[in-house]
């Protein structure tokens, strides 16, 4: 059974787009609410999580309509997992009822083994590999926002070694190794064998 959940921040935001898309895509029931998403309490999703059953397929527009905060993201798609329950994400490359979608839910799941740990240590370790490499800390030059953002979250999978440097790069969309290596070094991994080239010297 597909299920659908439509949330917006504010009372006077419309709901219309939402639930005409999950609509569309054959939900049976729909659930929304009207809610901050930085809120803890979702009192209609609470309910829809009652009523969810292994088999089920979550439907939603957009993955930051369940929660704005990753932390609380990591643990939901973790549950939802551990429930057997699909997700569908209509505006988000996330569908675990395809078999390349199964990849989502081992990171979401990766990352929830190790988020209790990474705050603390992810900073001193940092920090410390920084004024190893006598530097001040700070992103390598080139590095554009978007790799920044996600740079934490690598650093989580890579360091879980649950999987590949192929799959992580292919989950996150970097398109080089290089560049991958540039993301861990901002998360303050220091990876063997990675050296930046000199640039060429003038003859």
């Amino acid at each position: 059974m597909k299920i659908g959940y439509a949330r917006v921040s504010t009372q006077e935001q419309t709901l219309d787009l939402q639930i005409d898309a999950l609509k569309k895509h054959g939900c049976e029931a729909i659930y929304t609410d009207k809610i901050s998403g930085t809120k803890t309490e979702k009192p209609n999703f609470e309910e829809l999580m009652k009523f969810i059953r292994a088999g089920d397929t979550l439907v939603i527009w957009k993955l930051d309509r369940l929660g704005r905060s990753t932390k609380h993201l990591i643990e939901l798609v973790a549950e939802l997992e551990k429930r057997q329950v699909n997700l569908v994400s209509l505006n988000d490359p996330i569908d675990t009822t395809s078999p390349s979608g199964i990849l989502v839910f081992q990171i979401f799941c990766a990352l929830a083994e190790h988020e209790r740990n990474i705050i603390v240590q992810r900073t001193k370790a940092g920090l410390a590999a920084a004024r190893a490499r006598g530097r001040n800390g700070g992103r390598p030059k080139g590095l554009l926002p978007e790799y920044q953002a996600i740079a934490p979250a690598v650093k989580e999978l890579y360091d879980a070694q649950k999987l590949s440097t192929a799959q992580i790069m292919k989950a996150f969309k970097i398109g080089s190794r290089r560049t991958f290596y540039k993301i861990l070094a901002h998360a303050g991994v220091q990876v063997k064998g990675f050296v930046k080239k000199p640039s060429k010297r003038k003859e």
